[in-house]
């Protein structure tokens, strides 16, 4: 079943955090921020909205490097209810994928439940000084290839962020499978 993010205040600071990445390092918020902003994004390996994304996804984060701004990637998801989203899953995918971000696992959901994550994948931008000033999609493509010339809400937003500190006035919410819950 399909869930959209739902609005929210901007202006929070990011919740730190230090968890396990696939690439037998523990990341931090604050040790992967960027200079210019940084994107915390919850994703899974088992969502179709997912998976769709994450040619993209790759395409759009080296161009956010390039802006300064740095992108970290959380599951969240119950890896007992959803195997395939266990940990060892979790490097399988990222690397079938080429993804160039680190991948990080959120075991217990503490991380997701601070940041109010509902589905995946929901993309929270930060500014320099990590106060949130973006909530929403990646493009309107969501799960279907995006049209030409369509927008890509993400990295304008945090082009906009990076250059000015200010998120875009109109915002669209993200999509995709809900979190998985441990019960």
């Amino acid at each position: 079943m399909a869930v959209e993010t739902p609005e929210v205040e901007l202006g929070w600071e990011a919740a730190d955090f230090s968890l396990p990445g696939i690439d037998g390092k523990t990341g931090s918020l604050r040790s992967l921020a960027g200079e210019k902003g940084t994107v915390v994004a919850f994703i899974c390996n088992h969502c179709p909205y997912v998976k769709a994304i994450t040619e993209r996804l790759v395409e759009d984060v080296e161009e956010l490097e390039e802006l300064g701004v740095s992108f970290i990637a959380i599951n969240s998801n119950d890896a007992g209810a959803y195997p395939e989203d266990s940990f060892e899953n979790m490097r399988r995918f990222a690397a079938e994928r080429g993804f160039n971000f680190p991948y990080l696992h959120d075991e217990s959901q503490q991380v997701a439940r601070a940041y109010g994550a509902v589905c995946t994948p929901d993309f929270f931008g930060f500014d320099k000084d990590l106060k949130l000033k973006y909530r929403g999609r990646l493009d309107i493509g969501r799960a279907d290839p995006l049209p030409e010339g369509a927008p890509r809400d993400l990295v304008n937003a945090m082009g906009r962020i990076a250059e000015r500190g200010e998120g875009p006035a109109q915002q669209f919410a993200s999509m995709g499978c809900s979190i998985k819950w441990k019960d």
